[in-house]
């Protein structure tokens, strides 16, 4: 379970406008960003499905299962990203925050949750898939 300044998240809310426009921000960023790219997906793979021929349905299935991993990498996203704002609960978390470097002009701002670290795992395992399934349909149109 998540603690946000001690509350649980359903009866979390925000004390000032620069904690809710943080709030904002990360979920704009990290849980919309994967499911906007997923939802495009689909609604591409559904239009080669139902518009174009036999043919090409092996890359329609391609483009959706394109869209289903990307929904499973956002819930997992999204998942991780609810660590980010959760109170410290750690020692380990208390090393993290030890090794933070500050950036110049946020040495007296206020901590919203953990220090930020990169979703470079994350957006690697994505160029990783999205690499190997345009390959694949590069070798699907070929094969036309």
């Amino acid at each position: 379970m998540h603690l946000y300044r001690g509350h649980r998240a359903s009866s979390f809310s925000a004390i000032d406008l620069i904690e809710l426009t943080e709030l904002r921000a990360r979920q704009r960023t990290f849980d919309g960003a994967y499911r906007r790219t997923a939802l495009a997906n689909l609604g591409y793979a559904l239009a080669v499905l139902r518009l174009f021929d036999v043919r090409f349905y092996k890359i329609g299935v391609l483009y959706l299962a394109l869209s289903v991993t990307l929904f499973v990498l956002s819930y997992l996203r999204a998942r991780h990203s609810r660590h980010d704002f959760a109170d410290r609960s750690s020692e380990k978390l208390d090393a993290l925050y030890q090794q933070a470097i500050l950036t110049v002009g946020q040495e007296d701002k206020r901590e919203f949750g953990r220090p930020f670290v990169t979703a470079g795992l994350d957006v690697a395992l994505i160029g990783v898939v999205v690499f190997s399934v345009e390959v694949a349909i590069l070798a699907l149109i070929f094969e036309l």
